[in-house]
Protein backbone atom coordinates (compact mmCIF):
# COMPACT_ATOMS: atom_id res chain seq x y z
CA UNK A 1 0.00 0.00 0.00
CA UNK A 2 0.94 3.20 -0.99
CA UNK A 3 1.89 5.00 2.81
CA UNK A 4 2.12 8.59 1.74
CA UNK A 5 -0.31 10.99 4.26
CA UNK A 6 -2.07 13.49 2.76
CA UNK A 7 -3.18 16.20 5.01
CA UNK A 8 -6.67 17.92 3.74
CA UNK A 9 -7.99 21.10 5.48
CA UNK A 10 -11.56 21.20 6.35
CA UNK A 11 -13.09 24.56 7.48
CA UNK A 12 -13.05 28.15 6.44
CA UNK A 13 -9.89 28.49 9.33
CA UNK A 14 -8.07 25.33 8.17
CA UNK A 15 -7.51 24.61 11.60
CA UNK A 16 -9.04 20.58 11.19
CA UNK A 17 -6.83 18.22 9.50
CA UNK A 18 -7.37 14.73 8.65
CA UNK A 19 -4.83 12.77 7.77
CA UNK A 20 -5.46 10.27 4.59
CA UNK A 21 -3.18 7.53 4.83
CA UNK A 22 -4.64 5.03 2.69
CA UNK A 23 -6.03 4.83 -0.79
CA UNK A 24 -9.63 3.83 0.60
CA UNK A 25 -9.19 7.56 2.48
CA UNK A 26 -8.03 9.05 -0.44
CA UNK A 27 -11.05 7.59 -2.17
CA UNK A 28 -13.73 8.28 0.06
CA UNK A 29 -12.26 12.02 0.33
CA UNK A 30 -12.81 13.01 -3.35
CA UNK A 31 -16.34 14.53 -2.92
CA UNK A 32 -15.72 16.55 -0.03
CA UNK A 33 -12.46 17.90 -1.75
CA UNK A 34 -14.70 18.74 -4.94
CA UNK A 35 -18.28 19.21 -3.07
CA UNK A 36 -19.78 16.70 -5.95
CA UNK A 37 -19.24 13.54 -6.88
CA UNK A 38 -17.18 13.43 -10.49
CA UNK A 39 -18.88 11.42 -13.04
CA UNK A 40 -16.87 10.54 -16.10
CA UNK A 41 -13.84 12.61 -14.89
CA UNK A 42 -10.25 12.75 -14.50
CA UNK A 43 -9.58 14.87 -11.19
CA UNK A 44 -5.96 15.88 -10.52
CA UNK A 45 -5.01 17.26 -6.71
CA UNK A 46 -1.57 19.17 -5.91
CA UNK A 47 0.18 17.90 -2.81
CA UNK A 48 2.55 20.31 -1.01
CA UNK A 49 5.10 19.77 1.80
CA UNK A 50 6.71 17.02 3.58
CA UNK A 51 2.92 16.20 4.89
CA UNK A 52 1.51 16.22 1.78
CA UNK A 53 -1.47 19.15 2.26
CA UNK A 54 -3.89 18.99 -0.79
CA UNK A 55 -3.18 22.28 -2.90
CA UNK A 56 -4.62 23.19 -6.40
CA UNK A 57 -7.16 20.66 -8.04
CA UNK A 58 -8.23 20.26 -11.66
CA UNK A 59 -11.48 18.34 -12.99
CA UNK A 60 -11.86 17.56 -16.57
CA UNK A 61 -14.00 15.14 -18.73
CA UNK A 62 -12.29 12.14 -19.76
CA UNK A 63 -11.72 11.92 -23.07
CA UNK A 64 -13.68 9.75 -25.50
CA UNK A 65 -11.12 8.52 -27.68
CA UNK A 66 -7.73 7.10 -26.87
CA UNK A 67 -5.73 9.43 -29.20
CA UNK A 68 -6.68 12.33 -27.15
CA UNK A 69 -4.86 11.00 -23.67
CA UNK A 70 -1.16 11.85 -24.29
CA UNK A 71 -1.82 16.14 -25.16
CA UNK A 72 -4.65 16.01 -22.60
CA UNK A 73 -2.59 14.43 -19.44
CA UNK A 74 0.51 17.08 -20.74
CA UNK A 75 -2.00 20.04 -20.68
CA UNK A 76 -3.58 18.97 -17.36
CA UNK A 77 -0.28 18.28 -15.90
CA UNK A 78 1.10 21.57 -17.05
CA UNK A 79 -2.43 23.56 -16.28
CA UNK A 80 -2.05 21.86 -12.63
CA UNK A 81 1.57 22.67 -11.95
CA UNK A 82 2.15 25.93 -13.54
CA UNK A 83 -1.36 27.04 -11.59
CA UNK A 84 0.25 26.45 -8.29
CA UNK A 85 3.54 28.21 -8.91
CA UNK A 86 1.78 31.53 -9.61
CA UNK A 87 -0.18 30.96 -6.34
CA UNK A 88 3.61 31.36 -4.71
CA UNK A 89 4.02 27.23 -4.55
CA UNK A 90 5.15 24.63 -6.68
CA UNK A 91 3.65 21.01 -6.04
CA UNK A 92 5.75 18.34 -4.60
CA UNK A 93 3.63 15.54 -5.52
CA UNK A 94 0.28 14.63 -7.31
CA UNK A 95 -3.00 12.64 -6.45
CA UNK A 96 -5.08 11.79 -9.53
CA UNK A 97 -8.47 10.17 -9.74
CA UNK A 98 -10.11 8.42 -13.14
CA UNK A 99 -13.58 8.15 -12.21
CA UNK A 100 -16.28 6.72 -14.49
CA UNK A 101 -19.50 4.08 -14.25
CA UNK A 102 -19.09 1.13 -16.47
CA UNK A 103 -20.79 1.00 -19.25
CA UNK A 104 -23.41 -1.58 -20.40
CA UNK A 105 -22.50 -4.91 -19.98
CA UNK A 106 -18.78 -3.31 -18.73
CA UNK A 107 -17.90 -4.13 -15.21
CA UNK A 108 -15.64 -1.61 -13.33
CA UNK A 109 -12.71 -3.87 -13.82
CA UNK A 110 -12.74 -3.48 -17.35
CA UNK A 111 -13.22 0.11 -16.72
CA UNK A 112 -9.98 0.04 -15.00
CA UNK A 113 -8.22 -2.15 -17.04
CA UNK A 114 -9.36 0.40 -20.19
CA UNK A 115 -8.23 3.71 -18.34
CA UNK A 116 -4.77 2.45 -17.30
CA UNK A 117 -3.02 3.62 -20.32
CA UNK A 118 -4.65 7.07 -19.65
CA UNK A 119 -3.13 6.92 -15.71
CA UNK A 120 0.18 6.52 -17.63
CA UNK A 121 0.10 9.22 -19.39
CA UNK A 122 -1.00 11.64 -16.20
CA UNK A 123 2.00 10.20 -14.46
CA UNK A 124 4.38 10.61 -17.27
CA UNK A 125 3.02 13.68 -18.15
CA UNK A 126 3.82 14.92 -14.33
CA UNK A 127 7.45 13.14 -14.04
CA UNK A 128 8.61 14.79 -17.36
CA UNK A 129 7.63 18.43 -14.93
CA UNK A 130 10.04 16.64 -12.14
CA UNK A 131 6.44 16.03 -10.02
CA UNK A 132 5.55 12.51 -8.98
CA UNK A 133 2.80 11.22 -8.82
CA UNK A 134 2.04 9.28 -5.29
CA UNK A 135 -1.26 7.70 -6.44
CA UNK A 136 -3.74 7.23 -9.41
CA UNK A 137 -6.74 5.60 -8.65
CA UNK A 138 -9.83 4.81 -10.51
CA UNK A 139 -13.34 4.75 -9.37
CA UNK A 140 -16.13 2.95 -10.99
CA UNK A 141 -19.05 0.80 -10.15
CA UNK A 142 -18.84 1.56 -6.34
CA UNK A 143 -15.32 0.45 -6.56
CA UNK A 144 -11.65 1.42 -6.72
CA UNK A 145 -8.62 0.42 -7.77
CA UNK A 146 -4.95 1.88 -7.19
CA UNK A 147 -2.55 2.11 -10.27
CA UNK A 148 0.37 2.81 -7.92
CA UNK A 149 0.27 0.04 -5.27
CA UNK A 150 1.33 -3.72 -6.20
CA UNK A 151 0.22 -5.11 -2.96
CA UNK A 152 -2.66 -6.92 -3.45
CA UNK A 153 -3.25 -7.85 0.36
CA UNK A 154 -4.64 -3.56 0.54
CA UNK A 155 -5.34 -3.24 -3.18
CA UNK A 156 -6.75 -6.87 -4.49
CA UNK A 157 -7.25 -7.14 -8.63
CA UNK A 158 -11.22 -7.55 -7.74
CA UNK A 159 -11.31 -3.60 -6.34
CA UNK A 160 -12.43 -2.77 -3.24
CA UNK A 161 -15.21 -1.50 -2.23
CA UNK A 162 -16.24 2.36 -1.11
CA UNK A 163 -17.13 3.54 2.45
CA UNK A 164 -21.13 3.91 2.95
CA UNK A 165 -21.62 7.53 2.45
CA UNK A 166 -21.65 9.54 5.79
CA UNK A 167 -19.37 6.27 7.46
CA UNK A 168 -15.70 7.62 7.22
CA UNK A 169 -14.07 10.73 9.52
CA UNK A 170 -13.12 12.57 6.29
CA UNK A 171 -17.35 12.52 6.23
CA UNK A 172 -17.81 13.35 9.67
CA UNK A 173 -15.14 16.31 9.71
CA UNK A 174 -16.84 17.62 6.64
CA UNK A 175 -20.06 17.34 8.17
CA UNK A 176 -18.89 19.49 11.55
CA UNK A 177 -17.15 21.93 9.11
CA UNK A 178 -20.45 22.79 7.17
CA UNK A 179 -19.12 21.07 4.00
CA UNK A 180 -21.75 19.64 1.74
CA UNK A 181 -21.16 17.14 -1.09
CA UNK A 182 -24.71 17.85 -3.65
CA UNK A 183 -24.93 15.04 -5.23
CA UNK A 184 -22.97 13.93 -8.96
CA UNK A 185 -21.69 16.21 -11.29
CA UNK A 186 -24.85 14.74 -13.96
CA UNK A 187 -27.03 16.08 -11.44
CA UNK A 188 -25.55 19.55 -11.05
CA UNK A 189 -25.15 19.80 -14.96
CA UNK A 190 -28.62 18.38 -15.36
CA UNK A 191 -29.83 21.83 -13.92
CA UNK A 192 -28.07 23.77 -16.88
CA UNK A 193 -28.73 21.62 -19.69
CA UNK A 194 -30.81 22.75 -22.56
CA UNK A 195 -34.58 21.61 -22.64
CA UNK A 196 -35.06 18.13 -24.18
CA UNK A 197 -39.18 17.97 -23.90
CA UNK A 198 -41.17 19.52 -26.55
CA UNK A 199 -41.54 22.84 -25.26
CA UNK A 200 -37.81 23.18 -26.70
CA UNK A 201 -39.25 23.74 -29.61
CA UNK A 202 -41.50 26.15 -28.96
CA UNK A 203 -38.70 27.92 -27.35
CA UNK A 204 -36.69 27.20 -30.55
CA UNK A 205 -39.49 29.43 -32.37
CA UNK A 206 -39.67 32.00 -29.82
CA UNK A 207 -35.77 32.58 -30.60
CA UNK A 208 -36.24 32.64 -34.30
CA UNK A 209 -38.81 35.43 -33.77
CA UNK A 210 -37.02 37.59 -31.73
CA UNK A 211 -33.45 37.33 -33.97
CA UNK A 212 -35.77 38.17 -37.15
CA UNK A 213 -37.14 41.20 -35.09
CA UNK A 214 -34.13 42.41 -34.07
CA UNK A 215 -32.06 42.29 -37.15
CA UNK A 216 -34.24 45.55 -38.72
CA UNK A 217 -33.83 47.62 -35.24
CA UNK A 218 -29.91 47.29 -35.51
CA UNK A 219 -29.83 47.56 -39.30
CA UNK A 220 -32.17 50.32 -39.71
CA UNK A 221 -32.03 52.40 -36.27
CA UNK A 222 -28.47 51.66 -35.10
CA UNK A 223 -30.40 51.08 -31.73
CA UNK A 224 -27.57 48.89 -29.86
CA UNK A 225 -28.06 51.04 -26.75
CA UNK A 226 -31.44 50.46 -26.72
CA UNK A 227 -31.74 46.97 -27.06
CA UNK A 228 -29.20 46.77 -24.26
CA UNK A 229 -31.03 48.68 -22.13
CA UNK A 230 -34.63 46.86 -22.90
CA UNK A 231 -32.68 43.35 -22.30
CA UNK A 232 -31.50 44.88 -17.93
CA UNK A 233 -34.70 45.94 -17.65
CA UNK A 234 -36.28 42.71 -18.85
CA UNK A 235 -34.22 40.69 -16.98
CA UNK A 236 -34.58 42.51 -13.58
CA UNK A 237 -37.99 42.55 -14.08
CA UNK A 238 -37.72 38.77 -14.01
CA UNK A 239 -35.66 38.90 -11.28
CA UNK A 240 -38.12 40.23 -9.29
CA UNK A 241 -40.92 37.95 -10.45
CA UNK A 242 -38.52 35.06 -9.04
CA UNK A 243 -37.70 36.51 -5.95
CA UNK A 244 -41.36 37.05 -4.93
CA UNK A 245 -42.32 33.76 -6.02
CA UNK A 246 -42.77 31.03 -2.97
CA UNK A 247 -40.50 28.24 -3.28
CA UNK A 248 -41.44 24.96 -1.47
CA UNK A 249 -39.08 24.11 1.22
CA UNK A 250 -37.16 21.07 0.56
CA UNK A 251 -38.15 20.42 -2.41
CA UNK A 252 -35.83 18.66 -4.81
CA UNK A 253 -33.79 20.96 -7.22
CA UNK A 254 -35.36 19.56 -10.76
CA UNK A 255 -38.87 20.43 -9.10
CA UNK A 256 -37.48 24.36 -7.97
CA UNK A 257 -36.12 24.75 -11.38
CA UNK A 258 -39.46 23.94 -12.75
CA UNK A 259 -41.58 26.30 -10.82
CA UNK A 260 -38.66 28.63 -12.00
CA UNK A 261 -39.23 27.98 -15.44
CA UNK A 262 -43.19 28.25 -15.57
CA UNK A 263 -42.68 32.03 -14.63
CA UNK A 264 -40.88 32.51 -17.77
CA UNK A 265 -42.19 32.86 -21.17
CA UNK A 266 -40.74 32.04 -24.39
CA UNK A 267 -40.43 34.88 -25.77
CA UNK A 268 -38.98 36.67 -22.63
CA UNK A 269 -36.38 34.26 -22.46
CA UNK A 270 -35.52 34.64 -25.91
CA UNK A 271 -35.49 38.39 -25.78
CA UNK A 272 -32.81 38.36 -22.68
CA UNK A 273 -30.99 35.34 -24.42
CA UNK A 274 -30.33 37.49 -27.40
CA UNK A 275 -29.69 40.26 -25.55
CA UNK A 276 -27.23 38.83 -23.66
CA UNK A 277 -24.81 38.24 -26.70
CA UNK A 278 -23.67 41.51 -26.25
CA UNK A 279 -20.83 41.98 -24.44
CA UNK A 280 -20.89 44.95 -22.59
CA UNK A 281 -24.85 44.27 -21.95
CA UNK A 282 -23.72 40.88 -20.28
CA UNK A 283 -21.04 42.98 -18.32
CA UNK A 284 -23.64 45.28 -16.78
CA UNK A 285 -25.89 41.98 -15.74
CA UNK A 286 -22.61 40.41 -14.32
CA UNK A 287 -23.27 43.60 -11.41
CA UNK A 288 -26.17 41.59 -9.71
CA UNK A 289 -23.67 39.16 -8.07
CA UNK A 290 -24.37 39.83 -4.17
CA UNK A 291 -26.96 40.89 -1.62
CA UNK A 292 -30.33 40.63 -2.28
CA UNK A 293 -29.92 40.17 -5.87
CA UNK A 294 -27.63 37.70 -6.10
CA UNK A 295 -30.20 34.68 -5.41
CA UNK A 296 -32.78 35.90 -8.22
CA UNK A 297 -30.10 36.66 -10.65
CA UNK A 298 -28.68 32.82 -10.31
CA UNK A 299 -32.25 31.09 -10.61
CA UNK A 300 -32.59 33.25 -13.45
CA UNK A 301 -28.99 32.54 -15.52
CA UNK A 302 -30.04 28.69 -15.11
CA UNK A 303 -33.40 29.33 -16.26
CA UNK A 304 -31.69 30.69 -19.18
CA UNK A 305 -29.04 28.33 -19.84
CA UNK A 306 -31.89 25.47 -20.25
CA UNK A 307 -33.22 27.85 -22.85
CA UNK A 308 -30.77 27.82 -25.21
CA UNK A 309 -31.84 24.64 -27.36
CA UNK A 310 -31.57 23.34 -30.76
CA UNK A 311 -29.43 25.01 -32.82
CA UNK A 312 -28.85 27.96 -30.33
CA UNK A 313 -26.96 26.22 -27.81
CA UNK A 314 -23.88 28.08 -27.62
CA UNK A 315 -25.75 31.05 -27.06
CA UNK A 316 -25.44 29.42 -23.48
CA UNK A 317 -22.14 30.27 -22.67
CA UNK A 318 -23.20 33.96 -21.90
CA UNK A 319 -26.33 32.67 -19.31
CA UNK A 320 -24.06 29.84 -17.97
CA UNK A 321 -20.75 32.02 -17.42
CA UNK A 322 -22.85 34.82 -15.67
CA UNK A 323 -24.17 31.89 -13.30
CA UNK A 324 -20.60 30.54 -12.86
CA UNK A 325 -19.86 34.25 -11.42
CA UNK A 326 -22.59 34.52 -9.27
CA UNK A 327 -22.14 31.19 -8.00
CA UNK A 328 -18.39 32.13 -7.68
CA UNK A 329 -19.10 35.88 -5.74
CA UNK A 330 -21.71 33.49 -3.44
CA UNK A 331 -19.15 31.45 -2.21
CA UNK A 332 -20.79 28.10 -4.17
CA UNK A 333 -16.95 27.48 -6.05
CA UNK A 334 -18.07 23.72 -7.26
CA UNK A 335 -21.24 25.38 -8.46
CA UNK A 336 -18.96 28.33 -10.36
CA UNK A 337 -16.39 25.45 -11.50
CA UNK A 338 -19.60 23.18 -13.16
CA UNK A 339 -21.18 26.62 -15.14
CA UNK A 340 -17.77 27.98 -16.10
CA UNK A 341 -16.70 24.32 -17.69
CA UNK A 342 -20.05 23.85 -19.63
CA UNK A 343 -19.53 27.51 -20.71
CA UNK A 344 -15.93 26.77 -21.89
CA UNK A 345 -17.33 23.07 -23.07
CA UNK A 346 -20.31 24.90 -25.67
CA UNK A 347 -17.22 27.73 -26.74
CA UNK A 348 -13.59 27.18 -25.40
CA UNK A 349 -12.02 30.36 -26.02
CA UNK A 350 -15.18 32.59 -24.40
CA UNK A 351 -13.08 35.16 -22.76
CA UNK A 352 -15.34 36.03 -19.76
CA UNK A 353 -16.12 32.35 -18.83
CA UNK A 354 -11.87 31.53 -18.96
CA UNK A 355 -10.67 34.37 -16.79
CA UNK A 356 -12.94 33.21 -14.16
CA UNK A 357 -12.53 29.54 -14.28
CA UNK A 358 -9.00 30.36 -14.09
CA UNK A 359 -9.68 32.29 -11.08
CA UNK A 360 -12.20 30.36 -9.38
CA UNK A 361 -9.43 27.13 -10.19
CA UNK A 362 -6.52 28.92 -8.75
CA UNK A 363 -7.89 30.13 -5.49
CA UNK A 364 -8.22 34.08 -6.05
CA UNK A 365 -10.45 36.15 -3.80
CA UNK A 366 -13.78 37.40 -6.34
CA UNK A 367 -13.99 40.38 -4.08
CA UNK A 368 -11.56 42.04 -6.48
CA UNK A 369 -14.03 41.62 -9.57
CA UNK A 370 -16.90 43.20 -6.83
CA UNK A 371 -15.07 45.77 -6.62
CA UNK A 372 -14.28 46.58 -9.81
CA UNK A 373 -17.96 45.93 -10.82
CA UNK A 374 -19.19 48.66 -7.79
CA UNK A 375 -17.43 51.40 -8.90
CA UNK A 376 -18.36 50.87 -12.66
CA UNK A 377 -21.85 50.75 -11.16
CA UNK A 378 -21.15 53.34 -8.92
CA UNK A 379 -19.21 55.67 -11.60
CA UNK A 380 -22.57 55.89 -13.88
CA UNK A 381 -25.07 58.53 -13.59
CA UNK A 382 -28.29 57.76 -11.76
CA UNK A 383 -30.55 54.47 -12.92
CA UNK A 384 -31.42 54.96 -16.11
CA UNK A 385 -29.65 58.20 -17.52
CA UNK A 386 -26.64 56.24 -18.89
CA UNK A 387 -26.99 53.46 -21.67
CA UNK A 388 -25.57 50.45 -20.95
CA UNK A 389 -21.48 49.71 -21.57
CA UNK A 390 -18.87 51.35 -20.00
CA UNK A 391 -15.26 50.38 -20.34
CA UNK A 392 -14.58 47.83 -22.63
CA UNK A 393 -13.00 44.48 -21.33
CA UNK A 394 -13.82 45.75 -17.60
CA UNK A 395 -14.79 42.55 -16.06
CA UNK A 396 -11.52 41.06 -17.05
CA UNK A 397 -9.77 43.00 -14.49
CA UNK A 398 -8.50 41.67 -11.69
CA UNK A 399 -9.82 38.18 -12.41
CA UNK A 400 -6.46 37.13 -13.48
CA UNK A 401 -4.37 36.27 -16.86
CA UNK A 402 -6.28 34.61 -20.16
CA UNK A 403 -5.53 30.58 -20.09
CA UNK A 404 -2.46 30.37 -22.52
CA UNK A 405 -3.29 30.43 -26.24
CA UNK A 406 -6.53 32.41 -25.62
CA UNK A 407 -7.74 35.67 -27.40
CA UNK A 408 -7.76 38.34 -25.84
CA UNK A 409 -10.83 40.75 -25.43
CA UNK A 410 -11.03 43.16 -28.01
CA UNK A 411 -13.72 45.81 -28.53
CA UNK A 412 -16.64 44.40 -30.36
CA UNK A 413 -19.69 46.42 -32.04
CA UNK A 414 -23.57 44.43 -32.32
CA UNK A 415 -23.53 46.98 -35.29
CA UNK A 416 -24.27 44.37 -38.23
CA UNK A 417 -21.58 44.30 -40.83
CA UNK A 418 -23.44 44.05 -44.45
CA UNK A 419 -24.41 40.42 -46.12
CA UNK A 420 -25.43 37.43 -44.45
CA UNK A 421 -22.59 37.78 -41.41
CA UNK A 422 -24.54 40.32 -40.05
CA UNK A 423 -24.14 40.98 -36.11
CA UNK A 424 -27.36 39.05 -35.29
CA UNK A 425 -28.56 36.16 -37.45
CA UNK A 426 -31.78 34.48 -37.34
CA UNK A 427 -32.84 31.05 -38.61
CA UNK A 428 -34.04 31.83 -41.72
CA UNK A 429 -29.84 32.90 -42.44
CA UNK A 430 -28.11 29.18 -42.80
CA UNK A 431 -25.23 30.38 -44.28
CA UNK A 432 -23.40 30.58 -40.90
CA UNK A 433 -20.85 28.25 -38.89
CA UNK A 434 -22.54 24.98 -38.01
CA UNK A 435 -25.64 26.74 -38.91
CA UNK A 436 -25.96 28.71 -35.75
CA UNK A 437 -28.83 31.05 -35.28
CA UNK A 438 -29.30 33.69 -33.13
CA UNK A 439 -26.81 36.38 -32.17
CA UNK A 440 -23.38 36.09 -30.96
CA UNK A 441 -22.07 39.44 -30.74
CA UNK A 442 -19.22 39.15 -27.83
CA UNK A 443 -17.08 37.29 -25.65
Amino acid sequence: MNTHKHHEPTGSAAEQRITLRSPAELADALPYVLGFHPDDSVVMVALHGERGRFGGRLRLGIPRSPQEWPPVAEQLAECLIEGSERRGSRPDGVVAFLCQDPAEGETGRQVMERLRPFAQRLRTACGSLDVPVHEVLCISGGRFWSYCCPDTRCCPPEGTGLALPGTSVMAAAATYAGVQVRGSLRDMEARLEPWRTPAAEEQERALDDAGTALVPRILTGGSREQVGTETLELARGLMGKLARAERLPGAAPARQDAEDDRLISHEEAAAVILGLQDRETRDRAAEWMEGAEAAPALRLWRALSRRCVGSYAEHAAAPLALAGWVAWSTGDEPGARVALGLALRLDPKYVFAQLLHQACNEGLDPEALRRCLREERGSREPAGSRKPGGRAGRVGRGVGRPAAGARRPKTQRVLPRTGSRAGVRTGRDRAGRSGQRGSRTGR
